[in-house]
């Protein structure tokens, strides 16, 4: 048996934590060159404000997961005594724990819709070594291609398959049962169902190459099955898989649209990037104008319509960012739109071509980007709904080569909503939804108004990690009296028209800590007794 690198040994990413001298060191660098926000976090912890005082220090220095429990805590989950009945099949390599056969069987017998449904797992790679949860989202075939998270356990009705099939694991059952039922016909019980203990390097592992031949014979199958036998399959240094649909000859037209004001500082350096590193062939650039008045500003954007390098879309009054990307969309020629921050810059030329190949499926909507901030670090990994208070930004200040957990820093994967910092979409569905809402959220939260109608209308949001994008977040805006109303407005504005969904975020674990960064820190209690609901895509 071939033993695999250290790139996949961490084969679920379950948020290892990598530690490393060289991070300590550069830790106590930034603490000891900041001494003001040194002092302010400082202040904080002495005064009671713990919370306050990891969130100003995460932000100062980075983050890194710490999700490692103790060996002890699988004295917490003894090993079940039976299955969940003859008409149940359970596939993968945990051992169901006490409760978990009882739990499953209810499921079925509650939902005659439900034909499949798996759990969270805790995991163990080595004897008396760190246990580690995993804590998976609701059912999505995109993550689900990169990798088979579900390995731990699946449990499907025996009569959601047919008679004569014999699954090759996990993955193969899903994408079967999605595609005879729909993704909706699979659920998530976010509690512990499962423990793996084994060697990661083992051939049952998933990491293991026999796992690996058998998870990529399962994708291939799926996606010959749903007529997508031209799409290409590939696997990554990191041991993901790659899946690419065939791009249209010739590629359509894409429209970029910039909004600014002044700061030519910032827009130069943003459309410069676009051109000199975007590969795709065929695109227009459109600059949204809200009553720039420096002389320099002027002469530039004068000298891009008149060499043809850009069009200038007037847009005076008040800022209205939502308003003055729709005026932009509504003069765009592109099949394709794509809206960026003019504090965005790219610097890898296949970021484009990346995110346009998501946004032409027919089921997907709004498509979002990996994006890096100052100081390197992750910024933006998709927004997760109910964290922070309303809503944050995934992954935020991790380190940029992080992979995320459930390596949601290397594949694409389903989300809520992304930034419009970076988002593409097919100009037939922005229209089709009213665009973005610049009546209620001028400025804030229109981006994640636009993922979530565009998901109602029955599209799905994606995260494409491998485009990346530098972001020097808000350096163009400017807090006034005024602006921090008009923001409280549309955080009210944001709760009433999508409440419910903002109270637990679909693509993210409950399990996990809502004050800090995602994926950074566990629930206090975890993991929490007692039965949770049933979680399942939103249809």
């Amino acid at each position: 048996m071939t033993r695999l690198g250290p790139a996949i040994e961490d084969d679920l990413h379950l948020g290892t934590a990598r530690r490393s001298w060289r991070g300590m060191l550069g830790a106590v660098r930034c603490l000891l060159g900041h001494p003001r926000a040194t002092g302010e976090i400082l202040s904080a912890r002495l005064t009671g404000r713990r919370l306050r005082a990891r969130q100003k220090l995460a932000a100062l220095i980075g983050i890194d997961h710490r999700l490692a429990r103790p060996p002890r805590i699988l004295d917490r989950v003894p090993p079940a005594a039976g299955m969940p009945g003859d008409d149940i099949l359970v596939l993968g390599d945990g051992v169901l724990v006490s409760g978990a056969p009882e739990r499953i069987a209810a499921a079925f017998a509650a939902d005659p819709e439900l034909q499949a449904l798996y759990g969270d797992a805790l995991v163990q790679r080595r004897p008396d070594g760190p246990v580690l949860p995993l804590l998976p989202p609701v059912f999505d075939p995109d993550r689900l291609a990169a990798f088979d998270y579900l390995g731990p356990l699946l449990a499907c009705r025996r009569a959601s398959l047919d008679p004569d099939v014999r699954p090759n694991g996990p993955s193969d059952a899903a994408f079967r049962i999605a595609e005879r039922y729909g993704p909706q016909a699979i659920g998530h019980v976010p509690e512990i169902l499962s423990v793996r203990r084994g060697d990661p390097t083992g051939d049952a592992w998933p990491a293991g190459e026999g796992a690996q031949a058998r998870h990529r014979e399962a994708l291939r199958g799926h996606l010959d099955r749903v007529g997508r036998s031209g799409w290409r399959i590939t696997r990554a240094a990191d041991g993901l898989l790659r899946v690419a649909n065939p791009l249209p000859d010739p590629r359509p037209l894409v429209s970029i649209i910039v909004p600014t004001r002044d700061r030519l500082d910032l827009l130069r350096p943003c459309l410069d990037s676009m051109r000199a590193c975007t590969d795709w062939p065929s695109i227009e650039i459109l600059i949204c104008d809200n009553d720039s008045r420096e002389p320099e500003t002027l002469d530039f954007l004068r000298a891009l319509e008149r060499e043809g390098r850009g069009l200038v879309v007037p847009c005076p009054g008040p800022f209205n960012f939502a308003a003055m990307n729709n005026a932009a969309a509504a003069r765009a020629r592109g099949e394709l739109l794509v809206f960026v921050n003019n504090d965005v810059e790219a610097f890898r030329p296949d970021w484009l071509t990346l995110m346009a190949r998501e946004a032409l499926r027919p089921e997907v909507g709004a498509v979002g980007a990996k994006l890096l901030d100052g100081e390197g670090r992750i910024q933006h990994g998709g927004i997760v709904l109910g964290t922070g208070g309303l809503v944050t930004h995934a992954h935020r200040h991790f380190p940029a080569d992080a992979p995320g957990y459930l390596s949601a820093l290397n594949a694409t994967h389903a989300v809520s909503a992304v930034t419009a910092a970076c988002l593409v979409v097919e100009a037939e569905k922005f229209r089709a939804v009213g665009g973005f809402d610049d009546a209620v959220f001028a400025v804030d939260f229109n981006d994640v108004d636009l993922c979530l109608r565009l998901n109602a209308a029955g599209h799905r949001t994606l995260l494409v990690p491998g485009a990346v994008l530098h972001h020097r977040e808000a350096a163009s805006r400017r807090w006034t009296p005024e602006a921090r109303a008009r923001h409280e407005r549309e955080i009210v504005a944001l709760r009433r028209r999508w409440g419910p969904l903002l109270t637990q975020d679909p693509h993210y674990h409950p399990g996990f800590d809502p004050d800090l960064s995602t994926h950074a820190r566990l629930r206090a209690g975890f993991p929490e007794a007692g039965a949770a609901s049933l979680r399942r895509p939103l249809a």
